[in-house]
């Protein structure tokens, strides 16, 4: 398997957080999701495999290019398209004017693909940036990072702040960019429920710490929640619980192994206490009960 990211033994500290010893790998032709809380240390992770960072240890590959290592041509970063969650485009310049800046940052900027992008988006041409709405400025800088022979898109909580209908038309614009085999896109975010419509994985980070890479598909059949009585749910064998919560009225687990749990002899009538019930667990539950286990 070819991967567009490759990321070993990552570390970078500020002065109360930390990001220790991250690796990962994003397959090439790919939608991965990047979740955790505000704070959990997505932004940090993304602007250290960018070069924007300096990392204390460990290297990042992108598209087969490390990071760290000056090498002369450096021509591939072209085939990166990034957006963070704002825009960062001068805000006294109209949208059509935009081309004319672009175009001499990047040899490989494709004026058609951008004017394509701008008539598809119903982006106003006569219009400043500072005039744009939030939605309006996303798209704009969307529209940039596919306009320069993209093969690699990060994207920092891009769809924040945007309503569902417009965030639905940026996820469609992710899942065409991913049929060309060669291209992959690399999505943080904390609105799960983005994630769930359209990532291949799922990577969970929390307080600087990697819990979860693992498919989206695998974990939406796999995992569950029991609820229970606390008793029972002391009954759940440890390797297979994930997080907890528990009250006075009883007890709620995330199980990584659904139908191990299911067919597990705690799980059947027993006289003088209720039957479990067990549901499937979504992305935000992951999120919930993993961060709140550590």
């Amino acid at each position: 398997m070819e991967y567009a990211i490759k990321v070993k033994n990552l570390t970078k500290g500020y002065e109360g957080f930390r990001l220790e010893h991250i690796s990962f790998q994003i397959p090439k032709g790919s939608i991965v999701g990047f979740i955790g809380e505000n704070g959990a240390g997505k932004s940090t992770t993304i602007k250290a495999i960018l070069g924007l960072l300096p990392i204390e240890e460990g290297e990042a590959e992108l598209l087969g290019h490390n990071i760290c290592e000056g090498q002369g041509d450096e021509s591939w970063r072209e085939q990166i398209g990034v957006v963070f969650d704002e825009c960062n485009f001068p805000v006294s310049v109209q949208v059509k004017n935009i081309q004319a800046i672009m175009k001499n940052i990047y040899k490989t900027w494709d004026g058609e693909k951008f004017a394509f992008y701008l008539k598809r988006f119903g982006l106003p041409l006569n219009k400043k940036v500072k005039e744009l709405s939030r939605g309006m400025k996303m798209k704009l800088s969307i529209a940039v990072a596919l306009s320069h022979d993209s093969k690699l898109l990060i994207l920092d909580e891009a769809t924040s702040g945007l309503d569902p209908v417009v965030r639905n038309e940026i996820l469609d614009i992710f899942r065409e960019f991913i049929e060309e085999e060669e291209h992959t896109v690399f999505l943080s975010s904390h609105i799960t429920s983005d994630i769930e419509k359209i990532a291949d994985y799922v990577m969970l980070i929390h307080k600087g710490e990697l819990l979860l890479m693992e498919n989206k598909d695998e974990i939406l059949y796999r995992y569950g929640i029991v609820k229970c009585t606390k008793e029972q749910a002391s009954m759940i064998p440890r390797e297979l619980v994930v997080g907890k919560e528990e009250n006075e009225f009883g007890a709620s687990v995330l199980v990584k192994d659904r139908e191990q749990v299911m067919e597990a002899p705690f799980m059947k009538n027993i006289p003088g206490m209720p039957a479990p019930v067990i549901d499937r667990a979504g992305i935000e539950d992951m999120l919930l009960y993993m961060a709140k286990s550590k």
